[in-house]
C-alpha cells in the first residue's frame, strides 16, 4: 500500500506504506496536498530543530508572497484564537508566550498532580470494574484528561461537558484538505470557546483562584503580561494539545498491549516497567502521525533541495519505526531503554504538556492493570477517518 491518508486500511496500518518510503523516496513530493513528506527519523528530527523552517510562514512574509491564496474571511474567528497561542506562531512571538506561560506551567506543578489524576484514573476505573466492562475510550481514556485539564484551569463542573466536542471540533482543522464542513464546524467551535474562556478569564482577573486561568492572567515577567487573547488561546491550546493526543495514545496504547499479549503479561508482572512502557507506546502508535512546517528558506534533504513557500509534512510514525534509529522497530518492547521517540516533537516547539501526558497515561495504565487484571478486549476495534490525529473509534473491554 502507498502512502493515502484518506484511506481507511492506511489509517489502520500506515506502517508498510511508511517503510516502503524510507527505503525508496525518503523525500518526495504528495501531489494531493502539495507537501514534500519527510520519512526518516534522522532528518524529521534535525528539521524539527531547524530554523528555517516554521509552523507559521506569517512573520516573515505575506500569503501572497508565499504564492498562497489568503485564508477565507469566514475563518478568521478561528486563526485568531489559534495564533493567540504558542503552537502555530514563530520567534519571537512564540519565545514570550512559552516564556510567561512556562512560569505558571512548570514540572513542579505537574508533578503535584499526580495525586490528584490517580485519584481520577482509580474512579474511573472502578467505575468500569463495576459495570463488568464497556468502552475503555468513552469511560476511562477520554474523561481522565478532560477532567484534568478542567481543574487544571478552573472550569466549572458543570461546563466540562462542552470541552471534549470543542476540542474534536477545533482538531478537525488539522486535518489534510479539510471540507468546508469541517472548517465551519471549527470556526464555530473556536468562537464558541473563546467567548466562553473570555467571561471565565475576566472573572478570574477580579476573583483569583487555586487554577492555571487565574495563574496565567496573574503572571508577570518584567513587567511583561499575557494579553487577554493570549490567555485564551493559551488555554485552548492546553486543552486541545492536553487531551486529544493522549486519550488516542491510550486507546491505541491498549490495542497494541491486546494484540502483544506477552507485553501485556510482561507488564502486569512488572509495574516498575511502566515509565519505558508509556515511551514505547508513544512510539510503537505514534498519536499525532504527521506534524506540517513551512520552508522559510531553500533547505537540502537527502539531496533533494526543498525551495522556500513550500510545506513539509514531517511524518513522526514513519521516524518512529525507523529500523536505522530502533532496533527491531515493527516489534512491542516495554523494556526498550534507548528510545529517542519523536511523539513530543523536538526543538523550540517540543509539547509542553509532555510531562502531563506521561503523567495521565502511566496512572491510566496503573489503574487498569491494578483493578481489572483480567481486562480482555471484547470486539476489534475501528480506527476513526482522521490520520493526522490518528485514534479509535471506540475500545470495548470486559473485566
Amino acid at each position: 500500500m502507498k502512502f493515502d491518508p484518506w484511506n481507511a486500511e492506511f489509517i489502520a496500518y500506515p506502517y508498510d506504506a511508511y517503510r516502503d518510503l524510507r527505503d525508496n523516496d525518503p523525500v518526495s513530493f504528495f501531489e494531493p496536498t502539495g507537501q514534500w513528506l519527510i520519512a526518516r527519523h534522522a532528518d524529521v528530527n534535525a528539521l524539527l530543530r531547524d530554523r528555517r523552517l516554521g509552523r507559521s510562514y506569517l512573520h516573515v512574509a505575506t500569503h501572497e508572497a508565499f504564492g498562497r491564496e489568503p485564508e477565507p474571511e469566514f475563518q478568521e474567528p478561528f486563526w485568531r484564537v489559534i495564533r493567540a497561542g504558542m503552537l502555530d506562531v514563530e520567534p519571537p512571538v512564540h519565545t514570550r508566550l512559552r516564556r510567561l506561560v512556562s512560569k505558571a506551567f512548570t514540572p513542579r506543578m505537574v508533578e503535584s498532580l499526580r495525586p490528584r489524576v490517580r485519584k481520577i484514573a482509580t474512579e474511573l476505573t472502578a467505575g468500569l470494574v463495576e459495570r463488568g466492562g464497556g468502552d475503555l475510550l468513552a469511560e476511562v481514556a477520554e474523561p481522565l484528561p478532560v477532567t484534568v485539564i478542567a481543574e487544571m484551569l478552573g472550569v466549572p463542573e458543570a461546563d466540562r461537558h462542552l470541552l471534549r466536542p470543542w476540542s474534536a471540533d477545533i482538531c478537525g482543522m488539522y486535518e489534510l484538505n479539510p471540507s468546508p464542513e469541517v472548517q465551519h464546524t471549527a470556526v464555530r467551535a473556536a468562537a464558541e470557546f473563546a467567548g466562553y474562556l473570555r467571561e471565565l478569564a475576566r472573572a478570574r482577573r477580579d476573583r483569583p483562584g487555586d487554577d492555571m486561568i487565574s495563574a496565567l492572567a496573574q503572571v508577570v515577567d518584567d513587567g511583561d503580561r499575557l494579553t487577554e487573547d493570549e490567555l485564551i488561546g493559551t488555554c485552548v491550546l492546553l486543552l486541545n494539545a492536553g487531551h486529544e493526543a493522549t486519550v488516542n495514545a491510550t486507546g491505541s496504547g491498549w490495542w497494541a498491549l491486546f494484540r502483544n499479549p506477552g507485553e501485556l503479561e510482561r507488564l502486569r508482572a512488572d509495574p516498575g516497567l511502566m515509565p519505558t512502557a508509556v515511551e514505547e507506546l508513544l512510539r510503537y502508535d505514534t498519536p499525532a502521525q504527521m506534524f506540517e512546517r513551512w520552508v522559510l528558506e531553500d533547505v537540502e534533504v537527502g539531496g533533494v533541495t526543498i525551495p522556500r513557500g513550500t510545506e513539509i509534512a514531517l511524518l513522526f510514525g514513519s521516524a518512529n519505526r525507523d529500523p536505522e534509529v530502533f532496533a527491531d522497530p515493527d516489534r512491542l518492547d516495554l523494556g526498550r531503554a534507548d528510545n529517542p521517540h519523536i511523539s513530543f516533537g523536538a526543538g523550540i516547539h517540543f509539547c509542553l504538556g509532555a510531562p502531563l501526558a506521561r503523567v495521565e497515561m502511566a496512572e491510566s495504565f496503573g489503574a487498569l492493570l491494578g483493578l481489572a487484571p483480567r481486562l480482555e478486549l471484547a470486539e476489534e476495534p475501528a480506527w476513526k477517518p482522521s490520520y493526522i490525529m490518528r485514534g479509535l473509534e471506540s475500545l470495548k473491554v470486559t473485566v
